[in-house]
């Protein structure tokens, strides 16, 4: 996908499509995410979830970030976890064991763990939402047009789905 495609897609301004577009759609051929409901529907959820490409961290402080220490659920077991496992990449990956497995599954070692900002880059920002995409069959509920679905597999609830389904509908209407 070409930039001037992105921008129109996500609605956003040329320069930050030409930013991303090589990532994009690298990311996605490699996730086959290829179709067109798909490509829309990654497109929405990756908008919503970023702030259209702005953010690939998750918005907060030092005591914002407190309420992911000791989170066993999260694999948060060293104290800094909270805030060094933070929500990054374009679908956040959070906690040390969500970071350890997207490292093995990006890079085939645990280099997150001592480099956790890689998923503030374009491409690791990418990667890391196409894995989780793919790692969760997201596809398919892409495929079965249900949106709302996919929005609680990336979301865990429906936070934004307004706008996910606004931006949906203008992918849909540029991807021809």
């Amino acid at each position: 996908m070409d930039a001037k495609t992105l921008a129109s897609a996500m609605n956003i301004p040329m320069v930050r499509a030409e930013k991303w577009a090589s990532a994009v759609t690298s990311g996605m051929a490699a996730g086959k995410i290829v179709t067109r409901l798909c490509v829309a529907a990654f497109l929405a959820q990756i908008g919503n979830e970023s702030g259209s490409l702005v953010y690939t961290k998750e918005i907060g402080g030092p005591a914002y970030f407190a309420r992911y220490e000791g989170r066993q659920d999260l694999g948060n077991t060293q104290p800094g976890d909270g805030e060094k496992f933070c929500g990054r990449g374009l679908i956040q990956v959070t906690g040390r064991d969500n970071y350890r497995k997207c490292s093995l599954a990006l890079f085939g070692d645990e280099r997150l763990l001592s480099n956790p900002e890689l998923l503030e880059q374009p491409e690791w920002a990418v990667r890391s939402a196409v894995w989780y995409w793919t790692k969760h069959n997201l596809n398919a509920l892409a495929e079965a047009d249900r949106f709302t679905d996919l929005t609680r597999a990336i979301n865990g609830g429906t936070n934004g789905l307004a706008d996910r389904k606004e931006r949906y509908k203008l992918a849909l209407s540029v991807l021809k």
